[in-house]
């Protein structure tokens, strides 16, 4: 686990009111999934909306979603957050996380460019879970 960049991906994508609540719980690995399952129903409430933009389906496809990642300038290396203990709190190769996440069923950050861009996949309910790109102007406190 990294948590300077946990703190980064925290400031720049989630909503203010919830950030140290949820920068406790990461840090916490006893409190660790608590901070993960905000992301599953109330992940609206959780992130911002602002720099949310969802991916139009057919957004299955790890492929796919790799190719658009790097069109927006992702790095080859990310740092996941993610119920996929394979992946969570882990800095490996953006195509190598993407098939882990894409799919799982539930919640997942993968950070592709630090304070800027992130994917974001929700918990899947019923039908495709909904999947985004997570995209800040530049880094906000």
């Amino acid at each position: 686990m990294k948590k300077d960049l946990e703190e980064l991906i925290v400031k720049s994508f989630f909503d203010k009111h919830v950030q140290e609540r949820v920068l406790y719980e990461l840090f916490k690995p006893e409190k660790r999934d608590l901070a993960l399952d905000r992301l599953c129903h109330s992940y609206k409430r959780m992130l911002k909306t602002k720099y949310m933009f969802e991916i139009p389906p057919p957004n299955s496809d790890p492929s796919d979603i790799f190719e658009l990642l790097k069109r927006n300038k992702a790095e080859k290396m990310c740092y996941s957050l993610s119920f996929n203990k394979d992946i969570d709190g882990k800095e490996m190769p953006l195509q190598e996380a993407l098939k882990h996440a894409v799919g799982f069923g539930f919640p997942s950050i993968i950070s592709c460019r630090p304070g800027e861009l992130a994917y974001f996949e929700a918990e899947q309910a019923y039908g495709a879970p909904p999947r985004y790109l997570l995209k800040t102007p530049k880094y906000e406190l």
